[in-house]
């Protein structure tokens, strides 16, 4: 619990920066049962850290966990293409046979073989530490989609690692984490492109911007 006496200080600014130590990595705890996030909920509430950054964490912790659990729980195909809202089903579908700039095969994607430093050392992340930072989750997924043959081919693969190696695997928030990545589950419909259709999209730019990639890269480049 050192995190909420100390680490949730700056939370709502460094979360999504993968090069700093600014998450809290309950979510295993939370997974196998071992915290309570009522306790830790409580903890936070009466804590005298910034109401900013807890109110960000409270919000991932408790309303992002809650859809997640709702969507498993009420969509029987939360881990297939068709449990995809109706309207990234179809723009996926025009969008199916669009030419990919660059296609690994599931196995390639395992061993961290792709063209781009940024996504392999997500994925080495993942496979070493058992935890990938959740802001690079959104973009190795993403990417399972631009370099997949196809949006399902996607999704299983990116299901698939995600259980094997991450330690909070086989949970609603990866399911429904992937499944906002690659169908746009509780998220709208952006602008038409490429391979995505109407799903958000990111870039190796968009993450340039965002925190030193470089840096990332040297942390997790073996």
């Amino acid at each position: 619990m050192d995190f909420l006496k100390t680490g949730l200080k700056g939370y709502s600014l460094k979360r999504n920066n993968p090069t700093l130590k600014g998450l809290s990595n309950l979510s295993p705890y939370f997974h196998f049962g071992h915290i309570s996030s009522q306790r830790v909920a409580w903890e936070i509430k009466n804590s005298a850290m910034p109401t900013i950054d807890k109110e960000s964490f409270l919000e991932e912790m408790i309303i992002r966990r809650e859809l997640a659990d709702n969507f498993c729980e009420y969509e029987p195909n939360y881990d297939y293409f068709e449990g995809f809202h109706p309207w990234a089903q179809k723009s996926l579908n025009e969008h199916r046979n669009d030419e990919r700039e660059y296609l690994y095969s599931p196995s390639h994607f395992e061993a961290a073989e792709t063209h781009d430093p940024l996504w392999n050392a997500a994925q080495n992340q993942m496979k070493n530490m058992g935890k990938m930072h959740g802001y690079m989750r959104m973009y190795w997924a993403k990417k399972n989609l631009e370099w997949s043959p196809s949006p399902e081919d996607a999704f299983q693969t990116a299901i698939e690692l995600n259980d094997k190696y991450e330690l909070d695997g086989r949970d609603p928030n990866g399911y429904t984490g992937i499944a906002w990545s690659i169908g746009g589950i509780h998220d709208r419909a952006w602008f038409d492109r490429p391979v995505f259709g109407k799903i958000r999209y990111m870039n190796y730019n968009g993450c340039k911007s965002k925190f030193d990639i470089k840096k990332y890269i040297e942390m997790y480049t073996i």
